[in-house]
This record gives C-alpha cells, structure tokens and sequence, in this order.
C-alpha cells in the first residue's frame, strides 16, 4: 500500500544525488532494496516521513560488501582514522539499533561478526578505537529477531571483550575513563586527550553492556557469568550516582583528574552526554535525577533553534574551540541527539518521575532533528552543525555527505510510534504521539519475531475506510483493535 510513497521518495533523492560512491546497493537498485527490507511509514507530519525515507535510503548507501561479510561504514568516503574496509566503530551502537529493522537480517549479522570476530582476529584491533555500547546494541537487536542462537555463539567473544575494557579502561574506584576523542567526542569543553577524566558516556555504555551480558548468559545457561554482570551492572549504576551527579547542577557531569593528584572534581560545564544514562535507564526513578531534563527546554541549557546542543548555552566556553576538526563544545551533532532522544523517551515510558517533560516536548525535539536534515533546502545528513543558522560545519567535504554517525528510524519506530521489542512471544506498542496531534498513521512491515507487523491508527475511519481506531496486524492478520492511541500488549 505505502510503496508509491517509496518509490516517490527514492525518486527524489536519487534525481539529487551525484553517487560519487556506489557501495553494496547502487541507487538504481535503492527502491528494490528499500522495499524489501525497510518497515514503510505513512504519517501526517510531511518533515518526520521525508527524513525517515531519507535515513533508509542513506543507510543502505553504506552497507558495504566485503571479503569479511557486511559492513556498515560511517563515511562514505574513505578517512585516514578508519581501519580496514574504511570501517569505524564509533557508531555501531547507532548503526546496530537503526540496522535491527532490516527485514534481512543477514547484513547486521555479519557487521556484528565483523567486529567481534574478524577484527579481533587482526593484528592491530580497532574495535576500541571508540567507546562503544556494543553488547548493549546487540541484545537490543535479538529483542527484535530472537534468535537467541546467535547472541549465545557470541557471549564467549563479548564477554572477553568487556574484560579488555576493564584492562584498559576501569579506574580502581570501579568506573571507567576515556579520552573525549576516544568517545567520538573531541573539543569538548570538560574533555581532554591526555588526562584520564571519568566521563558519564563510557561508564553508562558498560552498564548497558553488562547488563545485556547477564540476559544472554541467562539464556546460554551460564549462571556464573549471569551472577557476575548482575553485581558489575549493579555497582557501577551505584557508582555513577554517587560520583557523577553533581547535586548543585542537577546533572551528570564529567569528574576531571587533577594532575598529579589521584583527586578528581567535577568539570564546570553541563554536557548532553550527562543524559546518556537514561539511554541504558540506570539513574533510579527519582525527582532529584529527573529535574536533569528541564536543561533540555531551556534556551540557556541544551534547547537551540536547530536542535539540541552538545553544551550548555551559558557556559563561556560555548563554541569557543573553533578548531576547524570536529568540535563538541557545543555544536548540534545527530550522533548525541539520537542518545538523548532515546533517554528521554526511557524517561517517558520507564519512569514515573518526568520533572515536566512530556510527548509533546519528545515530538517536537524529534520534529527539530528531522527538520535539520536539509541543506540549501535539500535533503541532507552530515557531521555537525551550528546551532543559530544550521549551517553544517563541515559541509562543503564529500566526507560529510551521508554520515552514518547517528540513528533516526529507530527512534520512530520504537520510540515515537513506540513498538517495543520483548524477550517474550508479547508485542508491546507504547506510543509518544502526543494526544490529538495525529488523526492518522501506518508503519507497515516491521519484522518481529520472525512475523511482519502492521501498525494502523485511523481516528474517524476515513484516512484508510477500514475502520475506526487502533489496529494492530501480524503477518496480515488483526490481533488488536482499539479506540485509543494507547499502551497495547498483545500475546504473538
């Protein structure tokens, strides 16, 4: 039903590319591809659809085929800094959650191998090159497919790798450090290449991987290795509460080491990567952690006109690096949007303490991200991006163009639209639409459990004449039909 829209879309782009790079699915093969394997979207908001079409059909110029399986890369380009095939790791959180909604589920198999396996395998490993939440990504992944085959044959190589972050990276207070570029995060404003600073980002991602890890020895049967995650999850969410929020901002900050000192003290600056432990839901449901979010509707905090900012607006040292690389003192980058977008909407659905916040402020948040993806009224995607002109800082580079650095289906699909994947044989649709706003959408052919899943919502019945309501379809057949655009939970 929605292939006309895809196909109009594919079109458009196509007509506006100059394929400067053609990777595993050239774009005269893109709509083919497209209609095979993405969930397809209809909705009254023209901004939010045209970029959901636009990431798809920017994710697919990156599936790259190689002598070691699929890969995603992050440039389309080829970049000094990336390892073999130009394949970075920095993103593969992102690209594992977007890439979990291909109906062909061959392609990320094979990027997860990748880098599990095969790069492990070289004599210089690049996997961290980057912080990473890639355990976390992962099971998140076989919430959608479960296949529990493939994560278990993957926990021996997963749990070795968490061990290699500990040897690397795990201060004896029991948290993690990491050098600002080493998170993708250079020219910060609390950051350094040289001093060992606690940051939120890496000691949130190891506690979504530890996590992730105890689920899947729970289904390998491994008690010991369960046993293990559960307790190292459960210390270092304790840890990152006492250490890293500072009472007096209301927010998690980074604790910078003091030179020749073991003393630490927190950076003077709000970051957004102090919301990044709402992404892995470790702060406990309480008011004190949740006031954290008023920064982000605040003109002095986080809330700019083309987006969210990666510093605070009041703190002197904005966008005062100016380095001509890639600064995060400040400037919009997708990749920390797509982490606070997912945060918040844990806040929404996980928590009951919200300190304000509310779908309408998570939509119009996503609805800023969709309308930055343009440039000189285009459709576009690159690294980062001023704040007051939406200028992409980086624009003018063939490097830029497509940057697979940050996600934005998944945040439709899973949190806007709100199907969220279960370990279990249930469908859980938990919406963000705010009441009102929509009186029509379908999000048609989302794979799940080895099924195809329909989402229809008709208000009056007369977008689709099929109906009043709410329904829910699986493999073609309706096993919900409701009134409300609510919270549904539906035995597959």
């Amino acid at each position: 039903m929605l292939e006309n829209t895809l196909k109009k879309y594919t079109d458009r782009f196509n007509s506006l590319d100059s394929e400067y790079v053609v990777n595993y699915v050239s774009n005269a093969k893109a709509f083919d591809w497209l209609k095979t394997n993405v969930p397809l979207l209809e909705c009254p908001d023209s901004i939010i659809e045209q970029t959901y079409y636009y990431r798809w059909w920017t994710f697919r110029k990156h599936l790259k085929e190689t002598p070691d399986g699929f890969i995603f890369t992050e440039f389309i380009t080829p970049v000094k800094h990336a390892g073999r095939y130009n394949a970075l790791s920095c993103a593969f959180g992102h690209h594992v959650y977007e890439g979990r909604w291909l109906r062909n589920g061959q392609y990320i198999d094979q990027y997860i191998q990748y880098w599990y396996l095969k790069d492990a395998q070289q004599k210089s490993p690049r996997f961290h090159q980057f912080s990473s939440w890639a355990a976390d990504a992962v099971y998140n992944r076989f919430l959608v497919d479960r296949d529990s085959s493939f994560v278990t044959a993957l926990l021996p190589y997963m749990d070795k790798d968490y061990r290699l972050w500990e040897q690397e990276k795990r201060l004896s207070n029991g948290l993690f450090w990491q050098f600002d570029v080493k998170d993708g995060m250079e020219e910060s404003i609390s950051g350094a290449r040289r001093e060992k600073h606690t940051r939120p980002t890496i000691s949130s991602y190891m506690y979504g991987n530890a996590n992730a890890l105890a689920k899947i020895a729970v289904m390998a049967g491994n008690d010991t290795l369960q046993q293990r995650y559960i307790a190292d999850a459960a210390k270092i969410r304790q840890l990152v509460q006492d250490q890293l929020w500072d009472d007096t901002a209301a927010f998690f900050k980074v604790r910078q080491a003091i030179k020749g000192s073991d003393e630490t003290h927190f950076s003077n600056a709000r970051e957004e990567i102090g919301f990044i432990p709402w992404y892995f839901n470790l702060p406990a449901d309480k008011s004190r952690y949740a006031k954290a979010w008023e920064q982000v509707t605040d003109t002095s905090g986080f809330d700019a006109g083309w987006g969210l900012t990666t510093a605070e607006r009041r703190h002197p040292a904005f966008r005062s690096h100016g380095s001509g690389g890639c600064e995060w003192d400040g400037a919009i980058w997708p990749f920390a949007t797509t982490q606070t977008l997912k945060g918040l909407a844990h806040l929404l659905t996980d928590y009951k303490h919200h300190d304000g916040m509310s779908p309408a402020v998570y939509y119009r948040a996503l609805q800023v991200y969709a309308q930055s993806h343009q440039k000189n009224g285009k459709p576009y995607l690159g690294e980062y991006q001023d704040e007051r002109t939406g200028y992409w800082l980086k624009g003018d580079d063939p490097r830029s163009s497509y940057y697979n650095h940050s996600g934005f289906c998944d945040l439709v699909i899973n949190d806007l639209i709100g199907l969220k994947p279960r370990a279990d044989n249930n469908l859980e649709l938990r919406p963000l639409i705010p009441e009102g706003l929509w009186d029509w959408f379908m999000l048609e052919g989302v794979p799940y459990h080895g099924k195809l899943v329909t989402v229809r919502w008709d208000k009056t019945g007369e977008r689709y004449k099929a109906g009043k309501g709410l329904k829910v379809f699986v493999d073609g057949r309706e096993v919900y039909s409701g009134g409300r655009l609510k919270r549904v939970v539906v035995w597959l």
